[in-house]
C-alpha cells in the first residue's frame, strides 16, 4: 500500500522516513533569502546548490540504483511546491533537473552511473532538436539548444536529436516519424551562449548551448518513453518523462500561487487604500476574492494530486496508466497551471498600487507566474485534446 506520508510504496528501505515535504520546508528560508540575488545573477549561487544537494532535492526522480529517491509524484509535486513558494527559479531548475536524470532508468547501469552517480550531479537540456548522424560506435552530433534552465549548476548537458543514417537519410520509427534520441556530453564539450534576458524565471539562467560534429558514444544516448531502453522496472518509470516534467511545471505555478494569494490575504488585514477609510479585509469584493481564489487555487491542486495518487496506484501495483487516465493527467496539470494564473492576476490587481513595487512579494512572482504560464505544458491547446476524447474523435498528441 501506498506510504503517501513518507514517500515511499510500503517504507522499505531507510528513506521511507524521511518526510520530503518538510526536508523542502526546512530550506526555504534559505531560498527566501537569496531570491534577491537569485534573480540579480541569473542563476542559483553556489550556497543554495549545496544546500539543495545537501538535501537530495536533485535525485527525488533518480532510480535507487543510483543512489536516487524514486520519490511518487504525489510527493514530488508538494516538494516542488514547496520551493516554488520561496523562489520560483530554484524550484524550476529542480523540476528541470529531476525530470532530466529520469534518464537514467533507460541508460546502462555503469553509464547512469557515470553521469548521475555524482552525489552533486545535474544534467540540463533544451526542448528543441539538433542532429545526430549514425557512425560506428555512436553519433556524430551537432545542433544548438536554448531555454537550458539551471546550465550553470550543470555538469552534462543533454542534447535532444533527430537521428540520420551514415548516408544523411532520416531514420524513422515504427510508425513512420523521425526517430528522435537524447545525446548526453559534458558540459565542457559545448560552447555556452548567455541569452536569458526575459521577464520572469530570470534566476533559472535558461541559456543556450551548442555543439558541431561532436563524436557521443552509442551508450550515451536514449530515445525518451522508449520500452526497448527502458532498463528499470519501478513504478515511478511508468509514468513518461513528459508528464513528470509537467508535473513540476504545475508544482511551481501552484507554489506562486499559494504564497502570492497569502501575501495578499496579509497585506488585506492592514492596508487601507489611500483615500478610503475602509480596510480592505473590510471591503466585500475583497472578501470574494479572497474566498473565490482560495476555492479556485484548491480545486485545481486536488485535481492533480488526486490524478496523481490514481495514476501511482495502478503503476504502484504494476499496471500501466490507461490512454484515459493520461489524458486526464494532461488536463489536471494544464488546469492546474491556468487556475494558478488566474489567482496570481486577482491578488496582483486587488492589491492595487503596493504590488508594483519590487521591494513587495507580488512584483516578481506576477512575473514568474506569467512565465510559467508560457510553457507549453500550459497551452490552453492541451484542453482542445480532452475536447477531441469528450467527442469521440483520438486525440491528436504523441505525448499522451
Amino acid at each position: 500500500m501506498l506510504n503517501r506520508v513518507s514517500g515511499r510504496p510500503g517504507g522499505r528501505d531507510q528513506d521511507a522516513a524521511i518526510d520530503w515535504v518538510a526536508r523542502a520546508r526546512e530550506i526555504a528560508p534559505l531560498l527566501a533569502d537569496a531570491a534577491d540575488r537569485i534573480e540579480r545573477e541569473r542563476g542559483i549561487p553556489e550556497p543554495v546548490v549545496a544546500a539543495l544537494h545537501e538535501a537530495q532535492l536533485f535525485r527525488l526522480l533518480l532510480p535507487r540504483t543510483c543512489d536516487g529517491v524514486e520519490l511518487e509524484p504525489p510527493v514530488y509535486l508538494q516538494v516542488i511546491e514547496e520551493i516554488a513558494k520561496a523562489d520560483a527559479s530554484t524550484a524550476w531548475c529542480m523540476g528541470q533537473g529531476n525530470g532530466g536524470s529520469i534518464a537514467a532508468a533507460y541508460l546502462k547501469p555503469e553509464v547512469a552511473r557515470a553521469i548521475f552517480g555524482d552525489k552533486r550531479a545535474v544534467a540540463a537540456s533544451g526542448p528543441t532538436f539538433g542532429k545526430a548522424v549514425a557512425v560506428e560506435g555512436g553519433y556524430r552530433v551537432s545542433g544548438t539548444w536554448a531555454f537550458a534552465s539551471g546550465m550553470k549548476h550543470a555538469a552534462w548537458l543533454a542534447g535532444h536529436c533527430l537521428v540520420h543514417k551514415a548516408d544523411g537519410s532520416a531514420r524513422l520509427d515504427g510508425d513512420g516519424r523521425p526517430f528522435e534520441r537524447t545525446m548526453f556530453f559534458p558540459k565542457e564539450r559545448a560552447r555556452l551562449t548567455e541569452i536569458w534576458d526575459v521577464l520572469g524565471l530570470k534566476g533559472t539562467g535558461s541559456d543556450q548551448f551548442a555543439v558541431n560534429d561532436l563524436f557521443v558514444p552509442a551508450d550515451y544516448s536514449y530515445t525518451r518513453e522508449w520500452a526497448p531502453d527502458r532498463r528499470e522496472t519501478g513504478p515511478l518509470y511508468r509514468f513518461s518523462n513528459y508528464q513528470m516534467f509537467g508535473v513540476a511545471f504545475a508544482a511551481v505555478a501552484l507554489g506562486i500561487a499559494r504564497a502570492t494569494l497569502d501575501a495578499f490575504v496579509a497585506l488585506a488585514r492592514d492596508k487601507t487604500p489611500r483615500g478610503s477609510t475602509q480596510a480592505l479585509r473590510d471591503n466585500a469584493l475583497v472578501q470574494f476574492q479572497i474566498g473565490f481564489n482560495e476555492a479556485r487555487l484548491q480545486s485545481g491542486r486536488a485535481f492533480l494530486l488526486q490524478m496523481l495518487h490514481d495514476i501511482w496506484d495502478v503503476t504502484a501495483a504494476g499496471g500501466s496508466p490507461t490512454p484515459e487516465q493520461r489524458l486526464r493527467l494532461r488536463m489536471a496539470t494544464t488546469y492546474a497551471s491556468h487556475s494558478a494564473r488566474e489567482v496570481v492576476d486577482a491578488a496582483y490587481y486587488s492589491a492595487g498600487a503596493t504590488a508594483i513595487f519590487a521591494e513587495n512579494p507580488f512584483e516578481r512572482r506576477f512575473r514568474d507566474m506569467h512565465t510559467v504560464s508560457q510553457q507549453v505544458q500550459a497551452h490552453a491547446s492541451n484542453f482542445e485534446l480532452v475536447g477531441q476524447s469528450l467527442l469521440g474523435l483520438q486525440p491528436r498528441s504523441k505525448y499522451l
